[in-house]
């Protein structure tokens, strides 16, 4: 890859991409016998394979059961292993991912979370201490 070639690949940052992946529903069905369980799941793997090509990675693909792969030649003349990164792109069958509107808390100073979409829902501060007891 070529310096031009990363700078128009990272044209986005992180936030970007972030704020776009968490807005594809990706619920999974625990009920489904299918590798994925919703096909849904698959439009997720879509778009990072595509955004992987754009990047230069010739090679990066989704397969029938929703895996995405690609390969980025290592930076050395070395022989050195293959890594790999894996991660799963479904989301809990629990609660729908249909019209997820990502919110950013910039500067949180610890208070509650009022989500804007549904003013009854809300993030308590209280119950990060629970959480940390549990871990």
């Amino acid at each position: 890859m070529t310096e031009q070639t990363l700078a128009v690949a990272f044209h986005h940052t992180v936030l970007d991409r972030f704020l776009r992946y968490v807005r594809i529903d990706t619920q999974s069905d625990a009920s489904s016998p299918t590798c994925p369980s919703t096909e849904k799941q698959k439009d997720l793997g879509r778009l990072l394979a595509q955004e992987l090509r754009d990047m230069g990675l010739k090679d990066a693909h989704l397969d029938e059961h929703g895996y995405v792969y690609a390969t980025l030649p290592a930076n050395t003349a070395k022989t050195v292993p293959a890594i790999c990164f894996c991660s799963h792109m479904d989301t809990s069958p629990d609660c729908t991912g249909k019209n997820v509107k990502p919110q950013i808390v910039r500067n949180y100073q610890g208070g509650d979370i009022v989500l804007p979409a549904d003013p009854r829902q809300v993030i308590r501060a209280d119950r990060k201490s629970a959480c940390r007891e549990r871990v």
